[in-house]
């Protein structure tokens, strides 16, 4: 029995170390995310985000004690209009202004704004209390409400990504379309039953999730269903175009999960499903822009928070649909039916 055992696990490694991809990949990957997180982030990423309201970018740290806080971003804000609407989005955990009349807002729902606001008075006092706190106007946004069409969103990267990729691998490596080949069928009919396929399926469970934790947690929506539909919709088609793509060639599991996982785990950190990028650097927001996600998110939060119509989220969907098209025509051109 031992022997049997052992020439099966002597065969599954010999496999695997002959897979120079698979092999490649599992190597390279976490080395690789480790260094990108860790340069993207930062030794010193700052725990909070505090905006300040003034006309100028810089911001003097001598103004203020509590501007030399440590672990808080402070990020220059133009109006007070626009500082209350991201404090209201989680956008910011605190905003204020100094000069004459020092004041400054916090969402009271703002797990996060709770404890820096205790920074904040703490400097105040060594600077003789002169601080006041004032009230956002309108109904202030809770966390759950802003971070649900992260999960959501996130659960549906997962699904459209691996939920295709390996059923493509798989079908390719057992013969499948091999055997396809030798019928009429095209690559691109092909791509275009397994996106009809999984968009119906994605599109009815997201539905679903949503439906039922609105029910149960009361979740805010401001916009129209069907808006929020089309977005849905979109984001889903597009996310089923690029694993799609990503698995037209490939014939290893494992460099298929390789290569996934390299494309989803930047997208969670990058894409605003758990926090704000607000305080991020200029070339993050644009690495972040790159991600259907990342405009996935935008949209959904636009209509669920803000009632944004379609005609608001139009450059969202915009860039969707033109990722998706190139998705599938890449995904067309380099598609292999055989292994080999």
């Amino acid at each position: 029995m031992l022997k049997r055992i052992y020439a099966i696990f002597r065969a599954r490694n010999l496999e695997f170390i002959r897979d120079r991809g698979s092999m490649s990949w599992n190597l390279v990957l976490p080395v690789a995310l480790m260094f990108g997180l860790s340069f993207i982030f930062g030794d010193d990423r700052a725990e909070y985000t505090v905006g300040v309201v003034q006309d100028a970018s810089a911001i003097d740290a001598t103004e203020h004690p509590f501007l030399d806080t440590r672990y808080v971003k402070f990020v220059a804000v133009g109006n007070i209009q626009d500082g209350q609407r991201k404090i209201g989005r989680h956008q910011l955990d605190l905003l204020v202004e100094f000069g004459d009349r020092p004041q400054y807002w916090i969402n009271p729902d703002s797990p996060k704004g709770y404890f820096v606001e205790f920074s904040l008075l703490q400097a105040d006092a060594e600077a003789g209390n002169r601080i006041t706190r004032s009230q956002i106007e309108g109904d202030p946004i809770r966390y759950v409400d802003w971070v649900l069409p992260g999960i959501l969103g996130m659960n549906m990267m997962f699904s459209s990504l691996f939920g295709v990729g390996y059923v493509v691998v798989r079908y390719r490596k057992n013969g499948f379309l091999k055997r396809l080949r030798a019928t009429p069928l095209r690559a691109g009919e092909f791509i275009a039953a397994q996106i009809a396929s999984r968009l119906i399926l994605t599109v009815v469970l997201t539905s679903f999730v949503f439906l039922g934790t609105q029910y149960f947690l009361d979740i805010r929506m401001e916009g129209s269903y069907l808006a929020l539909l089309v977005v849905l919709v979109a984001a889903a088609a597009c996310l089923i175009s690029m694993g799609l793509m990503i698995s037209a060639r490939v014939t290893s599991e494992e460099l298929a999960g390789g290569l996934l996982n390299l494309v989803t785990w930047p997208m969670m950190m990058l894409s605003g499903v758990w926090f704000s990028l607000e305080a991020a650097g200029e070339w993050v927001r644009l690495i972040a822009s790159m991600f259907p996600l990342t405009h996935a998110l935008q949209a959904a939060r636009a209509v669920m928070l803000d009632g944004a119509g379609l005609v608001t989220v139009l450059p969202q969907l915009t860039i969707l649909l033109v990722m998706t098209a190139v998705f599938l025509v890449l995904g067309a051109f380099i598609f292999r039916w055989h292994p080999r």
